[in-house]
């Protein structure tokens, strides 16, 4: 009886179930005879769904959720069957089409709570690791700190909004961000291609509250002006010189961020009485970005210095961006 009950309009949703084949005909019976409360609804509707997910019929079970919703769209449950739609697509890599069911969850559907968590927030959060646009993506990061600041990383989250505002060239406001993102301390934030969060964005905010004085016109300027310095033994030159924003002194197996990288000490410390030389040409491995002038004579201990310069990448200020400054010393010979 249960079998010839099942509506012919549903068939679909039997083709290519196997182990949960009969307990689908039953519950589809059960959800067409119209007698069924809202809670008791989506538990039938769960069911099935779960079944048809369980056998991979991810196209049955996108027809059976999307039908559901446009028949019924005040159904307090359609974020919820939207969300398994959005997810289906997702596994698929079809995220152009799983990008606009998370955008019309959040843009027509009241929040729902899925396991304890926001459905609003899992679509935030996946509309975030989906989408490449940097306009995009600060009105997601914005709308997440602004609804869940309690349940996400701010720190890290405040840190990726501000690179969105510094790749779309939002400079003012992508500074504020970074300043915010270091208010939380957070020394631990984790960011594919950068290796130290906390000191890139310090050195933004430090380079953007800086004189920026120090900067050349050209590199062949720069280098002649540290050379006249050296020859003259004129160590308060080569202080002025010196970048005063992240100058770093360190080995060549050391990392810029290392605390014993940052430069504390007087050039006039290493000058007196010592012979100190460099090279009449710049290292071979030079480049239009940065360049590596040898010296040697410094002391007893570590003679050789390598002076490193670079062209200065910082567009927030177009009148020192593309000049040069000498941004700090490598110990020894190269490696």
């Amino acid at each position: 009886m249960l079998v010839s009950c099942a509506p012919v309009s549903n068939n679909y949703i039997l083709e290519g179930m196997h182990k949960h084949r009969e307990e689908q005909r039953e519950l589809l019976t059960l959800l067409e005879n119209g007698k069924n409360n809202q809670e008791t609804r989506f538990a039938l509707m769960n069911r099935i769904s779960g079944n048809l997910l369980a056998e991979n019929q991810k196209a049955a079970l996108i027809l059976f959720l999307t039908d559901a919703v446009e028949t019924n769209p005040d159904d307090p449950y359609n974020a919820y069957w939207l969300l398994m739609i959005a997810h289906a697509y997702l596994e698929d890599n079809a995220y152009d089409i799983a990008g606009y069911y998370f955008k019309r969850i959040l843009e027509k559907c009241p929040d729902l709570e899925q396991h304890g968590e926001s459905i609003h927030l899992v679509c935030l959060q996946n509309l975030i690791r989906i989408t490449e646009s940097p306009q995009l993506l600060i009105h997601f990061y914005s709308d997440i700190i602004t609804r869940f600041s309690e349940n996400i990383d701010l720190g890290h989250t405040y840190f990726m909004l501000a690179r969105s505002y510094e790749k779309l060239g939002e400079w003012e406001l992508s500074i504020q961000t970074y300043a915010q993102f270091l208010s939380y301390g957070r020394f631990d934030v984790i960011i594919s291609g950068i290796p130290d969060s906390y000191e890139y964005a310090k050195r933004i905010v430090d380079y953007d509250t800086s004189s920026k004085d120090w900067t050349f016109e050209t590199l062949d300027e720069l280098v002649k002006s540290i050379k006249h310095a050296i020859n003259t033994y004129n160590y308060r030159l080569l202080d002025q010189y010196r970048a005063k924003v992240n100058f770093f002194a360190m080995s060549w197996k050391q990392e810029s961020s290392d605390l014993n990288a940052q430069a504390d000490f007087r050039m006039r410390d290493f000058m007196g009485g010592n012979r100190i030389r460099y090279d009449n040409e710049l290292d071979a491995s030079s480049n239009p970005h940065e360049a590596f002038l040898r010296t040697n004579g410094w002391n007893q201990y570590v003679s050789v210095w390598y002076l490193y310069f670079r062209k200065v990448n910082f567009p927030a200020d177009p009148n020192i961006h593309g000049r040069w400054e000498w941004a700090g010393i490598y110990f020894g010979e190269k490696l």
